[in-house]
């Protein structure tokens, strides 16, 4: 139990002290890329030997941003590019920004203006129609540009053979990251809440094979103990992200225990692999994008899969309810919750909403609604 609350520990600092991850790495020589929500193809920065940097916002000052965009916009957006600005991602040779939302799109063509002189942007159009024919070869392209403008800034050489060597490190990362996600639902009392969060943030900000030393490490630790009762609300997390520390006090204090989540910081990006028996490694890539579904940012015609799909999340994994945290003036969720909402009251399951923003301080509407929540699942289990 000691090692797995050393392990726990280490991989906390690492994903609360990002910049102390970057000097060290930057200490060793190692050129780092910034990588922007959401879905970059990271394999391409690792294949060159650069290290991939997430870029997720954050608790922080907001101010030089606003200059850029109106005080009410997208928090996450605003902190990014307050990241930029401020000197926090001073350091990075690149950023890699996509437009997979509506509020992406004006972030980048800001960010080129404002940050772009200092840190070159990598940018990334992602064709939506990405499962037909034509738009897989429109993403290989997209994404070839991406290797040779890396290349062209990085002054390195990413080759088809690392590239290939990429996708196993970065399969078996998302491997082990699925297989931790199971085991915390069966161990929430040596891994609370907020633990679950900070392993899996850490990601962001190693190499992944050295993360996934760490991870299968801890991975095989947990597998030894026996299952422990749940001690609190089994639940489904949903949103774009809940890092925040605030936040995850509140659910550790309720025992809350995640035990599946639809967050895109999460476990979005990890349920599809890449095809490694495809020859050609940028293809490979548009492959593995063409088949990510269940997804509010992705484009899908059956506008009822995604809702089911969260649903089912709760069926499957025994859970009590879905916490719903909406990300402030993202229209993106806030447009798809009439249908969840809807699917969810079908189902008789519990969806509790809760407005969130990464520079939230105040969690005292969060604690009533969990309190009542708890209460009606103790009711519900007597």
């Amino acid at each position: 139990m000691a090692e797995i609350k050393e392990l726990l520990e280490k991989l906390k600092h690492i994903a609360e002290n990002p910049r102390e991850q970057l000097d060290n790495y930057l200490a060793q020589g190692k050129k780092a890329v910034g990588v922007w929500p959401y879905y970059a193809p990271e394999e391409i920065i690792y294949a060159g030997g650069l290290v991939p940097m997430g870029v997720w916002g954050g608790i922080g000052p907001i101010d030089k941003a606003k200059e850029y965009f109106p005080t009410f916009y997208y928090s996450l957006a605003l902190r990014c590019l307050e990241m930029g600005l401020d000197g926090t991602l001073d350091g990075l040779s690149a950023c890699m920004l996509t437009t997979l939302d509506d509020t992406l799109r004006p972030l980048s063509q800001n960010y080129k203006v404002s940050v772009g002189r200092k840190i070159p942007m990598v940018f990334l159009n992602h064709a939506q129609h990405r499962k037909e024919e034509f738009g897989k070869i429109y993403n290989a392209k997209l994404f070839e540009s991406a290797r040779k403008r890396l290349e062209e800034i990085c002054d390195v050489k990413i080759t088809d053979e690392n590239l290939k060597k990429a996708f196993e490190v970065y399969n078996e990362n998302r491997r082990l990251k699925r297989e931790f996600i199971k085991l915390v639902g069966s161990h929430s009392q040596t891994v609370k809440a907020s633990d679950r969060c900070y392993v899996l943030k850490a990601a962001y900000f190693m190499l992944k094979d050295e993360y996934n030393t760490l991870l299968k490490e801890l991975n095989e630790k947990l597998k030894a103990l026996p299952e422990e009762e749940n001690l609190g609300p089994r639940v489904v997390t949903s949103g774009i992200i809940c890092d925040n520390p605030g936040l995850l006090e509140v659910l550790d204090d309720f025992n809350i225990c995640v035990v599946a989540d639809d967050v895109a910081h999460e476990s979005r990006a990890l349920k599809i692999d890449v095809d490694t028996s495809i020859e050609d490694p940028m293809y490979a890539l548009a492959d593995q994008f063409a088949r990510m579904d269940e997804d509010p940012i992705l484009y899908d015609p059956d506008i009822w899969k995604r809702p089911k799909y969260v649903v089912d999340l709760a069926i499957d994994n025994d859970a009590d309810g879905c916490l719903l945290f909406m990300m402030n003036f993202n229209d993106t969720e806030e447009m798809e919750y009439p249908s969840l909402k809807q699917a969810f009251e079908k189902e008789a399951i519990p969806l509790i909403k809760m407005g969130y923003d990464q520079q939230m301080t105040d969690f005292g509407q969060v604690r009533t609604q969990l309190e009542t929540f708890s209460e009606m699942v103790q009711l519900n289990n007597m």
